[in-house]
């Protein structure tokens, strides 16, 4: 992470969960993080836990609503003119609805197209162009994905859900392959957690307190992931160790899995 130190990181959905973590942490290494969110107020409180803490680096927090591009340009412009640009963008924020494919609801299906497939492709848009402009070709994008993008679960609240980290999951190929034929250097990851028991899951069973917690016992806890950091591992894939080993996964239990860079960070809860 020392390369890092005092580069700039646009860390979307920042306010809380994992975005939350992982900009705290960028900031321990000294790295100057935009936070964004529809909450700002969340992300100053993070940037408040940062200061008291005495981290090296600083969390800038910033308002954005990702379902509006009006906004997200407006969010690089104010990077790109406050801090020149960025040079690691991590693709954090997603929502779920509990809108089934029989009877859902066509605004939070559109919703969660906007945020999950369509903010993350103009955010990942904009932060190329920026490293590009200023010859940078040695950034990361980094979609935050979910084991939700690789299997579909018997859960039928979040069947259209797990269809947007499918796209998710393409999309990364897809930059992938852009990259390489545009002879960047720029790393291109996708990292898919388990279950993580953060304020996801009470939003999406928010109608329903007892199976919001129900489920959020079972998950494993955000502080066990430790250390949330970038990893420079191309094409990385991360599953949690208690959705790895679950009944969701019968293909893979009692198989021989490669993890590299598991020496700290989400991957080390994978060992």
């Amino acid at each position: 992470m020392e390369r890092w130190r005092g580069r700039v990181a646009l860390v979307t959905g920042a306010s809380v969960g994992i975005g939350a973590a992982v900009a705290k942490e960028l900031v321990r290494h000294g790295m100057k993080v935009v936070g964004c969110a529809r909450n700002v107020d969340k992300v100053q409180e993070v940037a408040a836990e940062c200061n008291k803490a005495g981290y090296t680096g600083v969390l800038v927090p910033i308002k954005c609503d990702l379902s509006k591009e009006e906004e997200i340009l407006s969010m690089f412009a104010a990077i790109k003119a406050e801090h020149k640009g960025v040079d690691v963008c991590i693709n954090n924020a997603g929502l779920a609805h509990p809108d089934q494919l029989l009877n859902g609801k066509t605004s939070g299906w559109k919703t969660m197209l906007d945020v999950n497939v369509i903010g993350l492709s103009i955010c990942t848009r904009e932060a190329y162009q920026s490293m590009k402009e200023r010859n940078v070709d040695d950034g990361h994008i980094i979609h935050i994905n979910s084991m939700s993008g690789h299997r579909i679960t018997p859960m039928a609240d979040v069947h259209f859900y797990s269809a947007t980290k499918y796209a998710v999951t393409a999309l990364t190929e897809g930059l992938r392959q852009e990259l390489r034929e545009a002879k960047s250097h720029i790393r291109a990851t996708c990292i898919s957690p388990g279950d993580v028991a953060t304020e996801f899951i009470p939003r999406i069973y928010s109608h329903d307190p007892e199976k919001a917690a129900a489920s959020y016992t079972r998950f494993t806890p955000l502080e066990k992931l430790e250390h949330p950091v970038c990893s420079t591992t191309v094409g990385l894939s991360v599953i949690s160790s208690r959705s790895f080993a679950g009944s969701w996964c019968p293909a893979v239990t009692r198989r021989v899995a490669l993890v590299t860079g598991a020496s700290v960070g989400i991957c080390s809860v994978v060992v």
